[in-house]
């Protein structure tokens, strides 16, 4: 069985728009009624897979969900027509496309019955976001079918789980038993804190995880009230490396311990606020990056442009390739539209650290199958998105035929 890190990207629908509905994102909070581009945005997040397979990556992408939710809407018995505009929007949201949310994932080696486990989440903490998980557990089932995987339903209410965008591993390398770090919240300010406690030790019960090789750690309530609404804003790990921010952790110190003695080959790398001020890491996403590794055996970090045109990120970019660390590449690609919804290349990936062979290969990215999907997002994706729009029912018709030529090019029609 040959085992490497799949990255699956979230596909970003046909139904994107900005209407602000995510407290405690500002980016989201800031660019609410603006004009979106869902067929930009998809062509960005595809050009990002097919650069990551070019650079010798597994990638894998996880189809759009029906957009607009009208069973969502009727079980408030609410039409499109008749629905308040938040409510319209929230069933509207393309907010699926940011994977990092779909599951939190434990590889077979770190699982007791040596399978691997993924359990959908149930981001019940926002409501644009708390009606997805039926479909993305619907698509997690039919890609990971194989009994080399046993896929859970969501955590019950009311624990909120926002599946690995607060969850991280570290592992001597991807196919070895690894400690996952669970980082939870309690508070931030005026500000949701969305990963609860409860929920996160409800996967690792249900996963099989050893006690210890697991660790939870409370997330910075100040890091949430500015802005780093999940730890995949303020941290990111891969294999032996955390990368961290000095303001990312309730208790840095206490944290760190816990890794070192569970871990003790783990390297950690922490971003002072000196270096890079929080407004700085909120504004560029230097953390909500994809930090992989190369067939070479580097490490990289694959960044959002928005992060070497920040001064303070970049001169501590310059700094970290001057000094020979362990990250010796920094990538940018362009995901503008994305970043302006609040989610970086970290939010539009789901890891799975598995065999490629085990997974429908349908949910597997090859050029052609990029390329068939870049001839569907440039034909019939809307070319932009405007608040009033999403009471127009031709917009309804034009991306529900949009979603289904996709499914129907891509062998996915029974994704529906």
């Amino acid at each position: 069985m040959s085992v490497t890190e799949i990255n699956f990207d979230g596909l970003i629908g046909p139904s994107h728009n900005y209407a602000g509905l995510s407290p405690g994102n500002l980016a989201s909070a800031r660019n609410a009624g603006a004009i979106a581009y869902p067929r930009a945005a998809a062509l960005q997040g595809l050009a990002k897979m097919r650069a990551n397979m070019d650079a010798g990556l597994a990638q894998g992408w996880l189809m759009p969900l029906p957009r607009p939710n009208t069973g969502w809407l009727q079980q408030m018995a609410l039409t499109g027509a008749n629905a308040p505009a938040h409510l319209r929007a929230a069933a509207w949201s393309a907010s699926a496309m940011w994977a990092a949310n779909a599951a939190t994932i434990s590889p077979a080696t770190d699982c007791a019955d040596g399978r691997c486990h993924i359990s959908v989440a149930n981001l019940q903490t926002i409501a644009h976001r708390s009606h997805e998980w039926p479909d993305t557990l619907t698509q997690l089932r039919i890609a990971f079918a194989h009994p080399d995987f046993a896929v859970h339903g969501p955590v019950p209410p009311p624990f909120g789980d926002e599946g690995a965008a607060n969850h991280m591993r570290l592992c001597p390398s991807h196919g070895e038993p690894g400690i996952e770090i669970f980082v939870y919240g309690l508070s931030g300010g005026s500000f949701p804190a969305r990963q609860h406690a409860e929920a996160s030790r409800t996967i690792a019960r249900r996963h099989g995880l050893d006690a210890a090789r697991t660790i939870f750690i409370e997330q910075n309530p100040a890091a949430i009230a500015a802005g780093a609404f999940h730890n995949d804003v303020v941290a990111v790990a891969n294999e032996r490396l955390l990368l961290t921010h000095e303001s990312a952790f309730a208790d840095p110190p206490a944290a760190y311990a816990a890794i070192r003695a569970a871990a003790p080959w783990a390297e950690i790398v922490e971003v002072t606020a000196a270096e890079v001020p929080m407004a700085d890491v909120i504004s560029s996403y230097l953390f909500n990056a994809q930090l992989v590794t190369l067939p070479s055996g580097e490490y990289a970090l694959i960044v959002p442009t928005e992060a070497p045109a920040t001064p303070s990120v970049k001169a501590w970019m310059d700094r970290m390739r001057a000094s020979n660390g362990p990250i010796r590449q920094f990538i940018p690609v362009d995901v503008r539209q994305s970043m302006a919804n609040g989610g970086g290349p970290a939010c539009l990936r789901l890891r799975v650290v598995a065999d490629p062979a085990s997974v429908d290969p349908r949910f597997l990215c090859t050029a052609d199958s990029l390329s068939r999907a870049e001839a569907v997002v440039a034909a019939h994706w809307p070319e932009s998105i405007a608040p009033d729009d999403l009471a127009d029912p031709a917009l309804v018709e034009r991306v529900t035929v949009a979603r289904r030529v996709l499914l129907d090019t891509l062998s996915l029609s029974e994704l529906g």
